[in-house]
């Protein structure tokens, strides 16, 4: 299960956290869990095409596999967040555990930003990360990992609360690889037409 849109009491236990930005005409599109091969660059080049920008959490595993590929992610303008070195869950994992994970991730990132897997952090994680790293969740996830859903819905429900100042979570991983090629120009293609460009997170 997960939700399309945070509500605003979830965003209470998290002080100092972003979940949106207040920016004028600009949107936050974010990519998690890559970089991977084939679907890491079939983003890059879509993005290029827009001149479009964005902030790719990465994991520390993957990075170091593919380290031409992170390079290319900055060389092309993006921005690099923390998404751990592994895809753990803050809830099922000991504090020492998951922060040490971060902060491995955090090494090789070399990224202060730090999103935490499913979004799913303790307060007490969050706290003591929040010192030195800061916390991006999102407000508009799509659902691009969801096999039970269409493309089309996946695209509805990424555009029907998108205005200035959203953060939104999509997938560059081989799970969410057909949903994404499908909706990411479209997505694009609606920024476009209402005005609204393209940022990254820092």
């Amino acid at each position: 299960m997960y939700l399309i849109n945070i509500p605003k009491w979830q965003r209470w236990f998290f002080p100092g956290a972003i979940f949106s930005k207040k920016e004028e005409n600009i949107v936050y599109l974010t990519f998690d869990d890559g970089p991977n091969t084939g679907i890491t660059d079939d983003v890059l080049t879509i993005l290029e095409s827009y001149n479009a920008k964005a902030t790719f959490f990465c994991l520390g595993k993957n990075a170091e596999k593919m380290p031409d590929l992170l390079c290319k992610i900055v060389e092309n303008g993006h921005a690099i967040g923390n998404h751990g070195y592994e895809h753990i869950n803050g809830w099922r994992t000991i504090d020492k555990t998951y922060i040490e994970n971060v902060e491995k991730g955090k090494s090789i990132l070399q990224s202060n930003l730090f999103r935490p897997p499913y979004g799913k952090i303790t307060i007490s994680q969050f706290l003591k990360l929040k010192k030195e790293n800061k916390i991006i969740f999102w407000n508009i996830m799509p659902g691009d990992f969801d096999d039970t859903i269409t493309n089309e819905k996946c695209l509805k429900n990424a555009l029907s609360q998108l205005k200035s100042g959203s953060i939104m979570v999509l997938h560059d991983s081989e799970k969410a690889a057909n949903k994404l090629r499908y909706i990411l120009p479209k997505i694009l293609d609606y920024l476009k037409s209402s005005g609204l460009k393209t940022g990254v997170l820092g």
